[in-house]
């Protein structure tokens, strides 16, 4: 079976090979999920989509499929990230569902980063069901699974022993309590376990000795075996993950071996994704502080085209981003694809309510050009786009706003100078008379369009002899004050007549003083 890659146009995509090698007469549950603890990003978008386009591939099979995206909110604050005040300091070691809000808004640490990332999944048209980890563990949801590890705390311990290779201390036990003195999730020392009224006596690092109820969520299980715990609790069929995981020895190796022996259940159908990283920086990861947030990205990427990331690539292979310029390509292949419509990749990239008819290239030129709303809708209808659903066409502008504000390359940024600009006192005489020949051609023009303007200064060069090239660098000079600039033909065109030739005729006057 064929699988599409790239800008291959092949029917069977590898979400499509995915939905066939799953058993097809059972109910099946995709499961995502990240862990809340900063803000989610670019690279992380990459699990939760990944999930999303199995899920779609096997609803047109007619599998019964749900989606779930687990917060993983029950996770202690690691570090003070360089995102966070110092102050962040003494909640170090609390499940992070427990933490203030660092902007007072939401009512955790965990929902300040989790709220912006679930509102970017609408617009990606992902639609899981919501899960946190913190409400399973203190609802009871777990209470068995629990019971199950700590009575099996030894078998658990070989084998995560054999199958990573690596020694864990004797008295290990796959169980964090949550101290009722610091209020830490601790790798206490389990002094004993009481399975009938699901309570575990510990000793704390802090020196506080006590007991725990697991069933009320005092607690949690290691993240090896909490994995493949909550397989076998939702019973998940399928989950995507990151490499690490998938390594040999790795935690989906113990999973699945802690799943079978322990649980009496099976490991979901592996997918397993490689990074995103961001260009000249590396894997993106909030801890470092390379990384993308999704809501960010939203602000200047069509969501549909962020699909298309994540979609041309096979799941092993690795995506490097490039906000710059290679954005620019990427949603200049996407819209390339929209206008044949008939692809696979076109399919699952699609959303809906995303209008993709304005090149991105050319509001980029636009915003750049007009500078506000009305001036952009007036130069978008001169160019003979649809701008009758004004809000979508104002929407995908702002994008190539903020774009040009914080991404776009110096080469690609502009300033339509007001007065005539110095650098046409250096016009030559042959330069004159061929722009003296280009505004007769404009003037006579039966339609002021990007391609009768670029076929304008090819004509005028040779009727005066002389390198269209020369022509442009011109133009450029006279409009903005520099050799180059965007693409001649759209950009005239969105000038308008009016501004063009008059600025044209003032510049070879001048230059002729």
């Amino acid at each position: 079976m064929q699988v599409t890659g790239g800008n291959s146009n092949e029917k069977v995509h590898w979400a499509d090979v995915c939905a066939a090698d799953v058993p097809q007469d059972v109910p099946h549950l995709i499961a995502t999920g990240i862990t809340p603890s900063g803000p989610i990003h670019l690279g992380n978008m990459r699990e939760v989509v990944t999930g999303d386009l199995v899920y779609k591939a096997m609803k047109e099979r007619g599998l019964e499929v749900e989606l779930i995206y687990n917060a993983d909110d029950f996770d202690p604050l690691r570090k003070v990230y360089p995102f966070l005040p110092e102050s962040y300091s003494q909640y170090i070691g609390l499940p992070i569902c427990d933490i203030p809000c660092p902007c007072g808004k939401h009512k955790s640490y965990a929902e300040h980063f989790l709220e912006p990332f679930l509102k970017a999944l609408e617009e990606l048209d992902v639609k899981p069901t919501v899960l946190r980890s913190s409400e399973l563990y203190r609802s009871g949801k777990f209470t068995e699974e629990i019971k199950t590890v700590l009575e099996n705390a030894a078998e658990i311990k070989e084998i995560l022993e054999r199958v990573s290779n690596r020694k864990l201390p004797e008295t290990w036990v796959p169980f964090y309590p949550i101290c009722k003195k610091c209020k830490k999730i601790s790798n206490a020392e389990i002094l004993g376990h009481d399975s009938e009224k699901h309570l575990v006596k510990y000793r704390c690092d802090c020196g506080y000795e006590g007991e725990c109820d697991y069933s009320k969520g005092e607690g949690k299980l290691v993240w090896r075996v909490d994995w493949p715990m909550r397989w076998a609790n939702l019973n998940v069929t399928v989950e995507p993950f990151g490499k690490d995981h998938a390594a040999a020895g790795g935690s989906f190796d113990t999973g699945k071996e802690i799943v079978e022996k322990i649980f009496r259940a099976d490991a979901p159908y592996p997918v397993a994704y490689e990074w995103i990283s961001l260009k000249g920086k590396g894997a993106m990861a909030s801890s470092t502080g390379v990384a993308i947030t999704i809501d960010s990205m939203l602000e200047i990427v069509p969501p549909d085209v962020l699909r298309y990331l994540i979609v041309r690539s096979k799941p092993e292979k690795a995506i490097t981003f490039d906000p710059g310029m290679g954005l620019l390509t990427l949603i200049d292949e996407y819209a390339k694809l929209a206008e044949k419509g008939d692809s696979r990749e076109y399919e699952l990239s699609k959303i809906s309510s995303v209008a993709t008819d304005i090149p991105f290239k050319h509001l980029v030129t636009v915003v750049q050009i007009a500078k506000d709303d009305d001036s952009i809708i007036e130069v978008l209808k001169r160019s003979g786009y649809n701008v009758e659903n004004s809000d979508a066409v104002l929407k995908r502008a702002q994008r190539a706003k903020i774009w040009v504000d914080k991404y776009a390359p110096d080469m690609v940024r502009f300033t339509v100078q007001k007065e005539l600009p110095s650098e046409v006192y250096t016009f030559t005489e042959e330069e004159r008379y061929a722009l003296e020949i280009l505004v007769a051609k404009m003037e006579g023009m039966p339609e002021w369009n990007a391609e009768n303007l670029h076929n304008a200064v090819y004509k005028t060069g040779e009727e005066a002899d002389i390198n269209p090239k020369a022509i442009f660098t011109c133009i450029y000079k006279a409009i903005l004050g520099q050799e180059r600039g965007p693409r001649a033909g759209w950009f005239l065109e969105a000038l308008g007549h009016d501004f063009v030739t008059k600025r044209i005729v003032e510049a070879v006057g001048a230059g002729a003083q």
